[in-house]
């Protein structure tokens, strides 16, 4: 039942289809573990890894932005803020008690947000980044030394 990484999600960047990369496989255990029956628990997990991996992620993205004076920043960003705001949420649902129908929700949520902002809003950055930087890594964005 994973989540699957496909050629056609990658933005072009390097750094951020890496950091795509591991969300999906993050993303993929969970649903591997709903199929086994061991979803609630690794519910937990998931939100410990969003907290954190989430922030480094969008935060990388931002000052690519910021550095770049890139034209879409505000509504790209926007659309994190709402997407941490989600999560939060979903985690505050966990708290009063993990279900089926939870894990469920919160799978679908992330899921299909990561989904349509990669294939949405990250592609159009990547495009953007390719262009003022002729195909290199931005910034802290690069997580390392790619």
């Amino acid at each position: 039942m994973g989540l699957e990484w496909t050629p056609n999600l990658s933005t072009g960047v390097q750094w951020q289809d890496r950091h795509h990369k591991e969300l999906f496989n993050k993303i993929s255990r969970l649903l591997d573990a709903m199929t086994l029956g061991q979803g609630k628990e690794e519910v937990g997990s998931l939100f410990k890894f969003l907290d954190e991996y989430i922030v480094y992620h969008f935060e990388a993205e931002e000052q690519a932005m910021s550095k770049h004076a890139y034209p879409g920043a505000f509504t790209h960003t926007a659309e994190h803020t709402h997407f941490i705001e989600d999560i939060a949420a979903l985690r505050g649902e966990f708290k009063k008690g993990a279900s089926t129908g939870l894990v469920i929700k919160v799978q679908r949520q992330v899921v299909d947000w990561l989904l349509n902002h990669i294939c949405g809003p990250d592609k159009k950055l990547g495009e953007f980044l390719i262009g003022v930087e002729g195909g290199k890594k931005a910034g802290r964005g690069s997580g390392g030394s790619d």
